[in-house]
């Protein structure tokens, strides 16, 4: 386990966030992998069918994600103030509540299905495929849900490390099972997302055994899981709005994935193609941002305010150097990079890729900065501010999918991401602002109320 309340803030928020980088890459292998082998070998109506239902799996399992995120908040703010018979309650109930969440939009998700991509105007060439897809992934859920919970938790208690070696693990047993299901069992896009499931089940039970093998502060009991309202009301405080969060971003992309599904196959299958090259990109901004949620909670949890707001500053300037790098990558090499996606001969799906690049790769700077106060925020505890943020993300993606997608077409859709990230960035910073305003009078408040203790002698002298 490692500290996050000792040492240089910089140095270990970036060793902290190498595993984690390289983690959540992996995490991408997934669907990068679900994308080049489906795209190489099925074609690009299979690949855009994979394309059509990612907004759907945000919406539905983003939700689960953004709840046991939130609920591994508390676990983190518990063992930065040592109390780790909280951290072991922390766990039973985020175990609990994951479960409960998880089964009923199981439930609900297989039920609406067809429904969704009616709803979502999916083409009519693709919407088998779209349906057999979305049916497996939703249908096992529960798999992803319990490898996050469980890998959050573990990062709650500051290893990043261990989380990285099981998604690498599961990461190549999905492209092998995926490979195999494809190409020798010839069960088609149905393939690609049983290995995907088969994978997350491994990673789960992976966490599983290094928990109960090496991790004895999560070693849980029947007594544990005595439920007490007033407990699981204060995760459900943290981890819900973070969870409708997720949701309210992933409607403004469903709106957004119905209008580029009325432009036609190719408008679906190049953003699909460039939004992979995107999230892999974008994966050191993200991380950075899930870094600060654990160094806040560890720290506000440890009562060390000013730590906060110094790691916080340190850590803008390091991504935010990144997101400039990254984004003259994708203006300047995009083509290729998505050619290995759909090979180099359809230059209608190529040039409609350079131009959702060229678009998002100019703003990454906004994406750092929402990252980093998003997840700070959370790490404070404030889940509420990151949820409204989340709700003008969805008003600005609905305005470009009504409103632009018809004045400028698929132009206009791809402007919904830097628009996103503006309206939310607008209401982060002024909560921002005011959180280290909050800190740094906490501090002055302790550092008064310290020095106005009297000093007692270790050795009292005796009358």
């Amino acid at each position: 386990m490692n500290d996050l309340t000792k040492g240089n803030p910089l140095k270990l928020i970036f060793w902290f966030t190498i595993p984690l980088l390289i983690g959540n890459i992996f995490q991408q292998f997934y669907s990068l992998s679900d994308t080049l082998i489906v795209g190489q070998t099925l074609g690009v109506k299979a690949l855009a069918a994979v394309g059509s239902t990612g907004s759907v799996q945000f919406l539905i399992i983003g939700f689960a994600q953004g709840l046991t995120a939130g609920l591994a908040i508390l676990t983190a703010q518990h063992f930065g103030g040592r109390n780790f018979k909280a951290v072991r309650r922390s766990f039973a109930i985020s175990i609990v509540v994951s479960l409960i969440v998880g089964i009923i939009l199981t439930i609900l998700s297989l039920i609406f299905v067809d429904h969704i991509l009616i709803l979502m105007q999916t083409p009519p060439d693709i919407i088998d495929d779209a349906r057999t897809f979305l049916q497996i992934m939703l249908g096992g859920m529960l798999a992803p849900i319990g490898f996050n919970l469980l890998s959050n938790v573990i990062r709650a208690l500051g290893d990043s490390r261990t989380p990285l070696w099981f998604l690498i693990i599961s990461a190549l047993i999905n492209i092998g099972l995926e490979l195999l299901f494809i190409l020798v069992f010839k069960w088609g896009i149905a393939g690609a997302s049983w290995a995907t499931i088969l994978a997350q089940t491994i990673a789960t039970l992976m966490c599983v055994v290094y928990i109960v093998v090496k991790v004895p502060i999560l070693h849980i009991g029947r007594r544990h899981f005595k439920l007490v309202w007033s407990e699981v009301k204060a995760h459900l405080n943290v981890g819900l709005p973070m969870a409708f969060q997720m949701s309210i971003i992933a409607i403004g992309t469903i709106v957004l994935q119905a209008a580029l599904n009325s432009l036609g196959t190719n408008s679906v299958a190049a953003p699909t193609a460039a939004q992979k090259i995107d999230q892999v990109a974008t994966q050191p901004l993200m991380s950075f941002g899930v870094t600060m949620a654990t160094f806040a909670a560890q720290n506000y949890g440890a009562h060390k305010y000013e730590r906060i707001v110094k790691g916080v500053k340190q850590t803008m300037w390091l991504s935010g150097s990144f997101s400039v790098a990254a984004g003259l990558i994708e203006i300047i090499w995009g083509k290729q990079l998505v050619g290995l996606f759909v090979g180099h001969q359809d230059m209608a799906v190529l040039n409609l890729s350079q131009t959702y690049f060229n678009v998002i790769g100019s703003t990454y700077i906004l994406l750092s900065m929402l990252f980093i106060m998003r997840n700070t925020l959370q790490g404070l505890g404030r889940s509420a501010i990151p949820t409204l943020a989340g709700a003008a993300e969805l008003i600005m993606r609905v305005f470009a999918a009504l409103i632009l997608v018809r004045l400028l077409g698929y132009a206009g859709a791809c402007s919904s991401e830097p628009l996103a990230w503006l309206g939310s960035c607008a209401v982060l910073l002024p909560a921002y602002v005011k959180a280290v305003h909050d800190l740094r009078q906490r501090a002055r408040m302790e550092e008064r109320t310290a020095a106005s203790e009297p000093i007692i002698s270790e050795n009292p002298i005796k009358s």
